[in-house]
C-alpha cells in the first residue's frame, strides 16, 4: 500500500472492503429487516468459531473509497449495517457522517475491542473472551449480543450485561455449530432470566447471506 492510500485508510476516507450486499438482517434486535451490509476486513479478536475468517487479514481486501461505498449503498436501502472483521479497527467517523447525510440509518456489529468512532443509530456490542471490549464502549451499546458456545458462556454473558446501560437490549445466541446442543439450554436460561431474549442466525436457516 502506498503512503497516500495508507493515509486515506488511517483517516477512514478509504476502508478495506471485503464485501457488500443487500439482504435481510438475520440476528438480534433488527432480525427480519432489509439492510445493506458492508463487511470491512481486518480482525485480531480471533474467535475460533468465526464464520468469516477470510476477513481477518485486512491486506487481502482492497482499500476502497468510502464515497463509492455509500453511493452504492444508497441504491439499495435506508439502513446500513457495518460489520467485519472488526470495523472499529478503522475510523468510522467519515463513513457514518456520509451515510447519515444521505438519510441512511447506521448500524454496527462489533466486539468493542477498539476505540469508539462513528455516529450510530444502532450499536450492537458482541463481546468476546479473547479480547474484551474497552470500558468506553459499554455505555454506547443499544444491544448486547452474547454468543453461547458452552455453559460457561452464560456467566460471561452476565458479567458483560452488568456493564451496559439499562436501556440496552440483551440477547443470547447459540453458536451455529453448537445450536442443537445449546439452543435448549438458552431457552431454559431465558425462561428463568427473562431480561434476556433469544437471537438466532435466521439468515442461515433461510439460506441467505
Amino acid at each position: 500500500m502506498d503512503k497516500h492510500t495508507q493515509e486515506q485508510v488511517n483517516k477512514g476516507i478509504m476502508l478495506p472492503l471485503m464485501e457488500e450486499f443487500y439482504t435481510i438482517q438475520g440476528e438480534g434486535y433488527h432480525t427480519g429487516r432489509a439492510a445493506y451490509f458492508i463487511r470491512v476486513g481486518g480482525c485480531d479478536v480471533g474467535c475460533h468459531w468465526c464464520d468469516v475468517k477470510e476477513s481477518w487479514n485486512a491486506d487481502l481486501h482492497p482499500p476502497t473509497l468510502v464515497e463509492n461505498i455509500v453511493e452504492t449503498a444508497k441504491k439499495y436501502s435506508n439502513t446500513v449495517v457495518i460489520t467485519g472483521g472488526e470495523p472499529l479497527m478503522w475510523s468510522m467517523d467519515f463513513i457514518t457522517k456520509l451515510l447519515q447525510e444521505n438519510n441512511i440509518k447506521t448500524h454496527i456489529e462489533t466486539s468493542g475491542a477498539y476505540s469508539f468512532s462513528g455516529k450510530w443509530d444502532w450499536f450492537c456490542l458482541s463481546p468476546k473472551k479473547t479480547k474484551f471490549p474497552l470500558k468506553e464502549v459499554y455505555s454506547k451499546a443499544d444491544e448486547l449480543k452474547m454468543i453461547i458456545h458452552n455453559k460457561s458462556d452464560f456467566d460471561f454473558a452476565e458479567q458483560q450485561a452488568a456493564k451496559v446501560s439499562e436501556k440496552c437490549e440483551l440477547f443470547l445466541q447459540p453458536e451455529w455449530s453448537k445450536k442443537e446442543k445449546m439452543t435448549p439450554e438458552i431457552v431454559d436460561y431465558v425462561m428463568k432470566n427473562p431480561k434476556w431474549k433469544i437471537s438466532l442466525q435466521t439468515h442461515k436457516y433461510l439460506n441467505i447471506p
